[in-house]
């Protein structure tokens, strides 16, 4: 009982920092807001448009695809049993941003919405394709894992490969654009791109969270899992397809953000152990808090500058997984 007490007080903790976050995040930037100008809108209409439809889409998208983030690495490396699991070790991610790569070279002829979320689209498409491709390959290994993680990473190094090539043959324009996109950005934020991101990823979390249990008892093993009543290979797809959305939709929203996705389930872990009802949680609100955090210093660091947001993460999480990686010995087991 005092496990779960103090587990409690662990994410009520880390909510009420994400709205705190939030709020000061929602007025940082070239233009200083100020919380009694915004409630009384006393200020100049353009500080009032300022926040309502550029600071707080983008604040709301930080907080979806860092959860979304931290979400699919803490449900793979549960499904694969070992906390250094990622889902970009799967190509999920690189999959994603091959089908973006090539939606900036070759432009399909889309109109209305599909033509304003083509890259979403795309990217979609591509992480769930990788993910299906994953689950066939590894169906004769009789469901062995480490066969799976063999055959992810080898789909990482060929979309990679191919993203090369790409990069090479475009010209200029597409050169830059899929750059800076590559590098993770939310400066496109807006409330339509919102909308979209929350249909997918608030569902897709919400399901994870209902699979919290399921994902516990796979930790047995599948021999065991089968004889508790589990459908062993109906649920490691559906893992597989659950974190392929979510991975799929932050790549398309904001381009490639590492590390989120491996350093927040570890530090969850840490703090609120191993059993998924409360690292899932945990993930959502430590994912979010992570990645506000980020992008806030990216919009803020070089003002009016901006630095690409996965650089601020690629700089925190680099040196994190190469300490993780000298105490392997040390981590517990998901």
């Amino acid at each position: 009982m005092n496990s779960r007490i103090s587990q409690r007080y662990w994410l009520v903790a880390m909510l009420m920092a994400l709205v705190i976050l939030t709020l000061f995040a929602a007025n940082l930037g070239p233009v200083k807001l100020s919380f009694y100008t915004l409630l009384t809108r006393s200020g100049e209409e353009g500080s009032w448009h300022i926040w309502l439809n550029i600071r707080l889409p983008r604040v709301l998208l930080a907080t979806l695809i860092g959860a979304a983030l931290a979400v699919s690495g803490a449900i793979m490396q549960g499904l694969f049993r070992n906390p250094l699991a990622d889902p970009g070790l799967l190509g999920i991610s690189t999959g994603a941003a091959l089908c973006v790569a090539l939606a900036i070279l070759f432009p399909l002829p889309l109109t209305g919405v599909l033509k304003l979320y083509g890259h979403t689209l795309a990217a979609f498409g591509g992480s769930i394709a990788v993910c299906c491709l994953l689950y066939a390959l590894s169906k004769t290994g009789h469901g062995n894992l480490t066969r799976l993680l063999l055959t992810g990473i080898a789909l990482n190094a060929l979309a990679g490969a191919a993203i090369g090539v790409i990069s090479y043959i475009s010209d200029d324009q597409q050169l830059r654009q899929f750059s800076l996109w590559s590098m993770g950005s939310l400066g496109q934020a807006q409330w339509s791109t919102l909308i979209i991101a929350a249909s997918l990823i608030l569902p897709a979390i919400a399901i994870g969270l209902r699979l919290s249990r399921l994902l516990n008892i796979l930790q047995l093993g599948d021999e065991e899992a089968h004889y508790l009543g589990v459908n062993v290979e109906s649920v490691k797809l559906g893992l597989l397809m659950l974190s392929a959305l979510l991975i799929g939709t932050a790549v398309a929203m904001s381009g490639i953000i590492g590390f989120i996705g491996l350093v927040i389930p570890h530090l969850i872990r840490l703090q609120l152990g191993s059993d998924h009802r409360w690292l899932l949680p945990g993930s959502v609100l430590g994912g979010a808090c992570l990645l506000l955090l980020a992008d806030t210093l990216a919009r803020t660091l070089a003002s009016p500058a901006e630095i690409p947001v996965g650089l601020i993460t690629s700089l925190l999480g680099g040196p994190y997984f190469l300490w993780l990686i000298l105490r392997q010995r040390e981590i517990p087991r998901a």
